[in-house]
């Protein structure tokens, strides 16, 4: 016999007998015996979408010829070939997670779609059912989840939905929104030799069904996970997007595995108030996880300024890396709008021809819109630019508050020594895109304005020196591990 905070499944010979608990909580009621007869009806109509033999149909539970309850009864799979079980035999869960990416892929190709399903992948709708979540949790803040972690989950999590409206509708659009499995999990799944066997898709409400397939594939990875095995949720991921031709945002896989370990803290937590003494461990490890992955996911935009010389080009580059975010570089975009080669030399005196202030103004509005696209989208961004006129950096400020986006502002300054010879030796070799000269530089220094919201980065040293530098003040270490397989 297993028991769950909803059922109790009763394994005998070659059978699985599930009966619901009469229970209510907020997000369902079994308390009436028609509901849990509709609900038995249901879980087998939705689970033979993906596991037709093993879901066999609903038998009445009878006392003195009265059906008094009912239970869905199914063929009995071996335990040992759950895929948890592999996971944590450490043999065996590669191939079969191989084949799972293949299942659900198809499986999520032939699933429904509509507009009432599209809905359920709106901002507004995300929103409150993470507010549902958050609620249903409050109870066990303070006793078992701990109240910092919950207030930065709250507010991360709300940030990164107010901002990122433009990606949520385009991710509708491309028709990456179905009626999926809802609950997928590593003890669900079945690795038989004829393929995977994937159970118990949520049944109870329909609304929790109709997701993102980057939402249903992140309830797998926060398994994988959690049980120890990054490198499996790594490999779903990778093997998914090469097999649907669907491409999972980074920031938005981080968010959904965030929610989907918020919900197992709190169903943990549910647990744990009927009397499981193990769910209360599991529930604070998820709930961390989920922060974690929130803060993973958070979308920066980070401006990478100071005078020539001082590296910003190699340090903004570094950093894209890092965070996997888009470098936009004004060097870059001022000739692009010129019709230039982006490679190839154009110099000027400073203040004329492309360096004109109406050039220049232009070549930064074209930056920070494109800066202002990619934040909406989930992806974060590096400007590097000499951002010496304090009228840019505000307007930066107005696209990342725009967004909802953290803003870091990095000035780099280095040695004017060190400065003078990167300009001659990049000006002999022709390995920069910038066409600044230490007459340049001098003349933008005398007009820049002063910069006292950035963090100063000493760039006289290696370049290796100064991104560890700048990687400290972006707080940056989460990001450069982060959890899992972001």
């Amino acid at each position: 016999m297993v028991e769950t905070h909803i059922s109790v499944l009763v394994f005998v010979g070659d059978r699985v007998w599930k009966l619901r608990k009469p229970v209510r909580f907020g997000f369902l009621d079994f308390s009436d015996r028609a509901a849990r007869l509709d609900d038995c009806r249901r879980e087998v109509e939705v689970n033979r979408r993906l596991a037709p033999d093993v879901y066999l149909g609903v038998a009445d539970v009878v006392l003195d010829g009265v059906a008094v309850d009912h239970m869905v009864v199914m063929r009995r799979l071996p335990g040992e070939r759950r895929l948890a079980a592999l996971v944590r035999a450490g043999t065996g869960a590669e191939p079969c997670v191989r084949r799972l990416a293949r299942v659900l892929a198809a499986f999520h190709a032939g699933a429904p779609r509509s507009s009432s399903i599209d809905r359920a992948a709106l901002p507004e709708a995300l929103l409150a059912a993470w507010d549902a979540n958050l609620a249903e949790a409050a109870p066990f803040v303070g006793s078992v989840l701990d109240p910092a972690t919950d207030a930065t989950i709250a507010d991360l999590s709300r940030r990164y939905l107010a901002g990122r409206g433009p990606l949520l509708v385009d991710r509708i659009a491309r028709g990456h929104v179905c009626d999926g499995h809802g609950d997928l999990q590593a003890e669900d799944v079945f690795c038989l030799d004829d393929g995977p066997r994937v159970l118990d898709c949520i049944e109870f409400d329909d609304h929790l069904r109709h997701v993102d397939v980057a939402a249903d594939l992140a309830f797998m990875l926060m398994d994988l996970e959690r049980l120890g095995a990054p490198g499996l949720a790594r490999l779903l991921r990778a093997q998914y997007e090469e097999l649907s031709g669907a491409v999972l945002p980074g920031s938005l896989v981080h968010h959904y595995v965030a929610a989907r370990a918020y919900v197992r803290a709190k169903v943990s937590c549910l647990r744990a108030a009927q009397g499981d003494a193990g769910a209360v461990g599991a529930a604070r490890s998820l709930h961390r996880m989920a922060a974690d992955h929130l803060r993973a996911g958070r979308v920066r935009m980070v401006l990478v300024g100071g005078l020539p010389g001082t590296g910003k080009s190699v340090l903004a580059a570094s950093i894209g890396e890092v965070l996997d975010a888009d470098v936009l570089r004004t060097d870059e975009v001022r000739k692009e709008l010129a019709g230039l080669p982006v490679d190839g030399p154009a110099p000027a005196a400073f203040g004329e021809d492309l360096y004109s202030a109406e050039r220049t103004a232009a070549t930064y509005k074209t930056v920070l819109a494109r800066a202002r696209v990619a934040l909406a989208m989930g992806r974060s961004v590096v400007v590097d630019a000499s951002m010496t006129a304090a009228v840019w950096r505000e307007r930066a400020r107005d696209a990342a508050a725009a967004t909802h986006s953290e803003l870091v502002e990095l000035e780099l300054r280095a040695d004017p020594a060190v400065a003078a010879m990167r300009i001659a030796r990049r000006r002999r070799c022709g390995s920069s895109l910038s066409d600044a000269t230490e007459t340049v530089a001098a003349a933008m220094a005398a007009e820049a304005d002063a910069w006292p919201t950035a963090t100063v980065i000493d760039a006289s040293g290696l370049p290796e020196r100064t991104l560890a530098l700048a990687l400290g003040a972006l707080d940056a270490g989460a990001l450069a591990a982060g959890p899992g397989h972001g």
